[in-house]
């Protein structure tokens, strides 16, 4: 369980990092203020999907496993 949780932070972090930062720059371009429009951005995203993640993380998993069966 402790490495299914990490590997959530670590996709969190790295996924929403990336997006947010794309959408902001893209949306908002580099403004004076774009540090901290990207930091409460990334963060607001982070909160939203670690939990995601974790949730409909072993949801996928099995659809996957369904649509393709060890054989």
């Amino acid at each position: 369980m402790k490495q299914k949780i990490a590997a959530a932070f670590i996709m969190g972090f790295i996924s929403t990092g990336l997006i947010s930062f794309i959408i902001i720059s893209t949306n908002a371009g580099f403004s004076e203020n774009f540090l901290s429009k990207w930091y409460r951005s990334w963060m607001t995203a982070f909160t939203i999907i670690v939990p995601t993640i974790l949730f409909f993380g072993p949801k996928v998993k099995r659809f996957v496993d369904y649509l393709f069966p060890k054989k």
